[in-house]
């Protein structure tokens, strides 16, 4: 077992120097996922790794140390907070372009306004796919989350998931080619 584990394990039996062992554990793996996911978003992004890492641990309950069944309910909770947390920052930026903020654009391109903005609607229609992926498959979609919202490699995810690299690359491409599909429609 991981040491992420073993702490959640010991929270769960009331140890409670476990939490104050868990967080920089914890905060260094999730600063890492979230800085290679925000590698791959467009340059000048407003969203920070930092920032996503403290909302999302804001969000998982912080110092209140939430009961955790192990390291792949953790970090499935974390792909959740992490995918909201984009979703809505996305959903700002669409309603800021549409007049919502009502913020003009100085010195910013059309073309720089143009290749934001398919981002943010890619991320909407994934999230959106995504949900309805999650209907069918509640298992292959939080695989999806830790993959696209995490930016966890698949056998990071197979392992948080507790799942064999088999299963997870079966799955993974069973996923991607349901969201393809959907997201085609």
């Amino acid at each position: 077992m991981s040491d992420v584990t073993l702490l959640l394990h010991a929270i769960e039996r009331g140890d409670s120097t476990a939490a104050d062992q868990l967080f920089p554990l914890v905060y260094q793996e999730l600063r890492r996922l979230a800085a290679a996911k925000m590698a791959k978003e467009r340059p000048g992004h407003t969203l920070q790794a930092t920032a996503l890492v403290h909302e999302a641990w804001l969000r998982l309950g912080g110092d209140k140390s939430p009961k955790w069944e192990g390291r792949a309910h953790f970090f499935g909770a974390a792909a959740e907070a992490m995918r909201r947390i984009l979703v809505d920052h996305a959903r700002r930026k669409q309603a800021e372009r549409r007049g919502g903020g009502a913020h003009p654009h100085v010195g910013v391109t059309n073309l720089d306004i143009a290749a934001e903005q398919t981002q943010d609607d890619q991320l909407l229609a994934v999230n959106e796919a995504l949900e309805k992926f999650a209907k069918v498959d509640v298992e292959k979609a939080e695989l999806v989350k830790l993959r696209y919202f995490v930016g966890l490699t698949l056998e990071e995810a197979a392992s948080a998931q507790g799942v064999s690299l088999a299963t997870a690359k079966r799955s993974w491409a069973y996923a991607r080619a349901w969201l393809y599909r959907e997201m085609q429609r």
